[in-house]
């Protein structure tokens, strides 16, 4: 009887996994899994922004990445995994508004939970992703960001200004005209 129970809850675990809104946000309290965001926009005046916290570290193909190195520039980090669904499905609006954007703003990943590079190198191939990810299996680099993402909201987008401050952010997937809108905003 308790094997069946205890196979039933991860049955259940596995089956909303993915969910989306405030709602799945609330029945999902306490689980260590991910929750999808509804994709809305907060945006914040400038006077309000809050300074993104120094993040960095080793990219999936191995090289050093810090934003102290590109403080003057519009920055869109997009928090991902390649075991996330809703991810998938954001991917090719992320590479269309790369494109679009060009190199006046600088694009980079952050890969969680990935325990072995080989799926996010995998992602990245099939997705055709142009910009760089920083490698963070254990989610250290996210907690970087508590207060601003949560580190059970993937996939996240923040938009950071020239000054490196928060103006934006999605939690949940993101369209390209939505990142377009976005990067115009942070100015």
């Amino acid at each position: 009887m308790r094997r069946t129970a205890i196979l039933s809850a991860a049955v259940l675990l596995l089956a909303t996994a993915c969910g989306s809104g405030q709602e799945t946000n609330e029945n999902r309290s306490g689980q260590t899994g991910f929750v999808s965001g509804n994709g809305r926009v907060s945006s914040f005046a400038a006077a309000e922004r809050k300074p993104a916290p120094d993040f960095g570290g080793d990219t999936l193909d191995g090289k050093a990445w810090n934003f102290a190195d590109h403080k003057g520039k519009v920055i869109v980090l997009n928090v991902w995994g390649s075991w996330c669904p809703p991810c998938r499905k954001e991917a090719p609006d992320l590479v269309a508004a790369h494109k679009q954007l060009g190199p006046d703003v600088q694009f980079i990943g952050l890969n969680t939970r990935d325990l072995d590079k080989a799926p996010a190198k995998k992602f990245v191939q099939e997705f055709g992703v142009p910009f760089p990810s920083l490698y963070d299996p254990s989610g250290k680099q996210l907690l970087g960001f508590r207060g601003q993402i949560s580190p059970s909201s993937i996939p996240s987008t923040l938009v950071i200004d020239k000054n490196g401050k928060v103006a934006s952010r999605v939690i949940g997937e993101v369209t390209t005209q939505t990142l377009l809108g976005m990067v115009k905003d942070a100015g």
